[in-house]
């Protein structure tokens, strides 16, 4: 039974306000409180250690599984691995996220270790919401580790997104792509306060064709810093886009770091990266429709990051 605390954050990181339909496995305080397997998605407990398995038939179609785990005790700490494998010629969406609402006075902490194992033309939407709250003086801490190993004609499209409260967070995403491969990650990132936030990309085009465009988006405020790494490889004919795109406001700190390796003739790969602070004139041009400085730049900081 969850508790309402934990359905608001279920709300938050997943849009999840009843039961979801198909296949889902809810973590809640670093235990099982819901699971559903379908016909064509299975999903067991590993016996070796913290985590779930997540089968996918060949050939399934609009179908979605939803992985949410929330947190609501303070001091609890923990280490999940989920593997998915995705057969060939699926369509499906995974949705992943993480809340935490600590009101104490220990730091609440969640790591998850997600790797996707994608068979030939595939597709496969994968979106992950991560949240905090909370009053205490316990820190919310989320870690999470993505691997991503891209079949032959398969694409996957990745929204990581962290919406607030989250004090301290090292983003990893590592992916590898086959021949024809396609990847598309948007990141959105807000830090305010003192937070810290890391993310840390590397995409490896080892296919003919294949294919990478890798985007964030973030807002640092107040005190909070960013470090956003993100490396791509050609490794083949190939094409690979990375781009940080980052406001920065009050005493905040922001460092983007691009890298391009091309290690085949045909490899093409490009880089963009632009932080800067919101333009004065945005600010007046909402200010003469009736909102108040910072209602502007809230609706400002919204709409980037949408």
């Amino acid at each position: 039974m969850l508790s309402e605390i934990q359905k608001r954050l279920l709300a938050e990181i997943a849009d999840l306000h009843k039961t979801p339909e198909g296949a889902y496995n809810i973590r809640a305080n670093g235990k099982a409180a819901g699971r559903n397997s379908t016909a064509n998605i299975d999903i067991s407990s590993k016996t070796d250690k913290p985590g779930i398995d997540i089968r996918i038939r060949p050939g399934t179609k609009n179908e979605s599984v939803h992985i949410p785990v929330v947190l609501s005790e303070s001091g609890l700490k923990e280490i999940v691995y989920n593997d998915f494998f995705v057969g060939d010629d699926c369509d499906v969406v995974i949705v992943a996220g993480c809340g935490i609402s600590n009101c104490g006075d220990q730091d609440s902490a969640h790591d998850g270790v997600h790797c996707f194992h994608i068979g030939k033309n595939a597709k496969v939407k994968y979106v992950e919401k991560h949240y905090g709250e909370g009053t205490g003086r316990g820190r919310r801490i989320m870690n999470p580790r993505t691997e991503v190993y891209i079949g032959e004609g398969s694409s996957v499209e990745m929204e990581m997104v962290q919406i607030k409260g989250v004090d301290d967070t090292k983003r990893e995403t590592l992916a590898k792509l086959e021949k024809g491969a396609r990847l598309v990650v948007h990141e959105r990132l807000l830090t305010h306060g003192d937070q810290r936030a890391e993310s840390d990309y590397t995409v490896e085009l080892n296919g003919e064709n294949s294919s990478a465009d890798v985007v964030s988006r973030s807002v640092a405020k107040e005190r909070s810093s960013q470090l956003y790494r993100s490396r791509i490889v050609g490794n083949a004919l190939s094409s690979g886009h990375t781009e940080c795109d980052a406001i920065i406001m009050d005493k905040a700190r922001v460092v983007a770091v691009p890298e391009l390796e091309a290690n085949d003739i045909d490899s093409a790969l490009v880089h963009e990266a632009a932080i800067g602070k919101i333009a004065g004139d945005q600010i007046i041009k909402l200010m003469t429709l009736g909102l108040t400085e910072s209602e502007a730049e809230e609706q400002i900081i919204n709409g980037f990051l949408r």
